[in-house]
């Protein structure tokens, strides 16, 4: 099994599932223990598209890493200092809004998450949101105060969301579209 330069591999394991990893040149296909390889090449097969579509993907995300400089110190201490006068701000208007509290609000510079909230109602946010749109901090700070609410991603989880910001899912697909272009410039 060939897909354009990347290589195949197969790890066969105690699971009742199949799974297929896409990583810059290889793709990863888990599968059960006794799964036979023919079987596996036809489900590989039925995946072609959805594969080489993702591989595509993965191709563009490391071009665009690839030509991005990297925040300095400096620009990332200005970031933080900017999130901890706008962020409290939107946290303290939203959580009125939502019937919600919640315990301290720390800003760092992460390169996985754009905010986080504890069962403690500790909130945490990315620095680099005061780069986005105002509507995208919005709908995070949303996201994260729900949780006070729903301590999981479930339909009722997004039915909360969508009481007090009915374009979180607008804000959401941009964030998922473009964020990674962002997290991508900090230095390791």
């Amino acid at each position: 099994m060939i897909f354009g330069n990347a290589e195949v591999t197969v790890i066969k394991s105690k699971r009742k599932t199949i799974s297929i990893q896409v990583k810059p040149n290889e793709v990863v296909i888990r599968v059960p223990l006794r799964m036979k390889e023919k079987e596996v090449e036809k489900f590989v097969e039925s995946k072609r598209n959805w594969i080489e579509k993702h591989l595509k993907s993965v191709s563009e995300k490391q071009k665009l890493l690839q030509n991005t400089e990297l925040y300095t110190e400096e620009e990332i201490e200005s970031l933080v200092s900017k999130a901890k006068e706008i962020i409290p701000q939107k946290v303290d208007f939203y959580a009125d809004k939502i019937g919600v509290t919640y315990n301290k609000i720390t800003i760092r510079c992460q390169r996985t998450r754009w905010g986080s909230c504890s069962s403690k109602g500790n909130l945490n946010f990315n620095c680099l949101l005061v780069l986005l749109p105002d509507e995208i901090i919005d709908s995070v700070v949303v996201h994260e105060l729900c949780h006070r609410k729903q301590m999981n991603h479930s339909a009722k989880f997004y039915a909360e969301i969508e009481k007090v910001f009915p374009d979180y899912k607008s804000c959401h697909a941009w964030l998922n579209q473009n964020g990674r272009k962002y997290m991508s410039r900090i230095p390791k």
